[in-house]
């Protein structure tokens, strides 16, 4: 793959950019202090605005790396304040394969914004870093973000009995993928 490193991405509703030190308050407040957003995500809520500060501090640093991809979710009505995260959790250089995790605050569920970030970060990895294969996966009791890579053209390719764990413990994993010669979605409408 041709990696750039994260770079910004703007949509019809979204600005998709790098963290900076000065999110920690809009992380904390409009997302990862939510149990109801982490909870099926492998990291806790975070306890308090420091837990926030502490891993943007270690996400920041990455930036330097060409192969770190971590976009801040940020809507454009909304002001510069992000809403929730989207990312490349894991690669496989062997296959060209990236593996998408990503989060939105619960104010903003519902509302195709997820839909909208992820197909403009596939249409990236796919276009910009030359990805043959885009993944990810979900615990079958969130069936939430199962739509939203359905939405985006992921196809399913099977559930994987008790393989995956997050904060309700060990479970089942949902997964869904992409290739770069399935690319075509028809019918694609990010404002449903």
């Amino acid at each position: 793959m041709r990696h750039c490193g994260t770079q910004s991405i703007e949509t019809e509703r979204l600005i998709l950019r790098r963290f900076t030190l000065d999110d920690a308050q809009a992380m904390y407040k409009n997302w990862a202090s939510d149990p109801d957003v982490t909870k099926f995500l492998t990291w806790p809520a975070h306890s308090g605005i420091n837990v926030s500060k502490f891993v943007l501090g270690e996400w920041v640093s990455l930036y330097t790396e060409k192969n770190y991809y971590q976009w801040a979710i940020v809507l454009k009505e909304h002001g510069n304040d992000p809403i929730g995260s989207i990312s490349a959790v894991h690669m496989d250089e062997a296959v060209d394969m990236v593996h998408i995790g990503y989060c939105l605050g619960k104010e903003w569920w519902h509302r195709g914004i997820m839909s909208e970030a992820l197909k403009a970060v596939m249409d990236f990895f796919f276009d910009n870093v030359g990805a043959n294969r885009i993944e990810s996966r979900h615990d079958p009791r969130n069936p939430h973000s199962g739509m939203v890579m359905k939405k985006c053209g992921m196809k399913y390719e099977g559930t994987l009995r008790a393989s995956d764990w997050n904060n309700q413990g060990i479970c089942d994993a949902c997964w869904y993928a992409l290739l770069k010669s399935e690319r075509q979605i028809p019918g694609f409408d990010n404002k449903k």
